[in-house]
């Protein structure tokens, strides 16, 4: 999701007739009837009831189960020696971006302070310094980890905050945040590791306006992590995406130095960005069991091939947000519904392990219908190791939670946003799926 709404409020019209963006309202506005009269927003006005648009099938969806050479998918090495590959492949090199290394050198672990008993000795707090090396210069980030305290080792989830820690992640705890409650997910028996994205990499280059000509800014990445391995961006260099997911890693790493956690048993979570984040951090390192993917929107979680009313496209992420994706994903702007690709295939990537995607009634930029085709769409893929993809048991409607199945769904009630309800669902699915039972 873009991060900055007011922004594109302003500008999402101007861009697309600028970009030639397909509109992702493919309908035309209309009135709910008898609410011109009411003191109700522009944009629940003007949306488009879920029976005239949102229940609609994709059209022309690319099939996951072929390769690009034509030949079908049958079998689990047809799909890990041939077809994932070649997904994989083609999302790095048009999407997210080549990175220049995976394990760093010189990676290392330093504490920042000794373990610190919180919440009544309810819960401890482990903070530590990643660091590593590049041919081009040194670099680090930090992790702050919460654990509830028990003898035997705990699941964690891997949080990529992109959001104030001060604020929504408070250090001390005197304030819990609905977006990282702490106190709920210590209580199940889970920890969370946070760190903060744009340690790693900037999320702050907005187009901008001088006269009437709408500029975009082109970052060169030579900030952050990436001065560490090259001088300049390059058509295809890592974005900040992948730099973000990379850094989720890193911290795996970590995790997996560290006795108290459950290293069999890592999770990874982003809201909005950090929801498309977590899916590609899902897709290139298998030590994620469980992938969250909350509110991501297009270019995350949401299917492109369908029509749904007021969701952002590919041609207003790559204006408001040129940073966040390789500069050949350009070459897809206004292109949305004739893809070659759709983002099914990428959530597919997660398989055979637990996916979940979660959407917001009200989260209009992300498409919440859209967000669901894809756990609906990818599901093969772990049809093909004998096991459920998503199992729909019931309509697509707010607070039913689908967990039956590998992928798991639910689309919430409200805005916008990760709070404690989200958070409850998504260790509902892992409890479902065995991570706290005895093993």
């Amino acid at each position: 999701m873009l991060n900055r709404r007011n922004f594109i409020s302003s500008v999402a019209v101007c861009a697309l007739a600028i970009l030639g963006g397909r509109a992702a309202t493919a309908f035309p506005f209309v009135d709910f009837p008898g609410e011109k009269s009411k003191d109700v927003s522009l944009a629940e006005r003007r949306r488009v009831p879920n029976s005239v648009v949102e229940q609609m099938p994709p059209v022309n969806l690319p099939e996951l189960m072929k390769a690009f050479d034509g030949t079908e998918v049958k079998s689990i090495a047809d799909w890990e020696q041939k077809r994932r590959p070649e997904i994989l492949d083609f999302f790095t090199k048009n999407m997210h971006g080549i990175r220049p290394v995976e394990r760093p050198e010189g990676l290392a672990f330093t504490p920042l302070e000794a373990d610190r008993a919180m919440l009544d000795g309810k819960v401890i707090r482990k903070r530590a310094k990643i660091s590593f090396k590049g041919p081009r210069g040194d670099w680090s980030f930090n992790v702050m980890a919460f654990l509830p305290k028990t003898d035997r080792p705990v699941p964690v989830f891997v949080f990529i905050c992109n959001r104030a820690l001060e604020k929504y992640v408070d250090p001390e705890l005197k304030n819990i945040s609905f977006f990282c409650p702490v106190d709920l997910i210590t209580s199940r028996g889970y920890a969370v590791a946070v760190f903060k994205n744009t340690e790693l990499a900037l999320d702050d280059y907005p187009p901008y306006l001088t006269g009437e000509k709408l500029t975009v800014q082109d970052p060169v990445f030579t900030n952050g992590l990436y001065a560490c391995f090259a001088p300049a961006r390059t058509y295809r260099s890592w974005s900040a995406i992948s730099a973000w997911a990379w850094g989720a890693s890193r911290v795996v790493d970590w995790i997996e130095t560290e006795p108290a956690f459950d290293a069999k048993h890592i999770a990874v979570i982003g809201h909005s960005r950090g929801g498309k984040t977590s899916l590609w951090a899902g897709a290139t390192d298998p030590r994620f069991g469980l992938v969250c993917v909350n509110d991501s929107g297009c270019c995350g979680a949401k299917l492109n091939h369908v029509p749904v009313c007021l969701s952002e496209t590919i041609a207003l992420d790559n204006l408001v947000n040129p940073h966040w994706f390789c500069r050949a994903y350009r070459e897809f702007n206004g292109r949305d519904a004739v893809l070659p690709f759709d983002q099914h295939w990428l959530a597919a990537l997660t398989a055979p392990r637990l996916l979940y995607i979660a959407s917001a009634t009200k989260d209009y930029g992300a498409g919440p219908w859209g967000e669901f085709l894809t756990a609906r769409h990818a599901s093969p893929a772990w049809e093909l190791y004998g096991k459920k993809g998503l199992v729909e048991e019931g309509p697509f409607r707010p607070e039913t939670p689908f967990h039956r199945g590998c992928v798991g769904h639910h689309l919430r009630s409200g805005e916008h946003n990760l709070n404690r309800y989200d958070w409850s669902r998504y260790m509902d699915f892992a409890d479902r799926h065995g991570w706290r039972a005895p093993r």
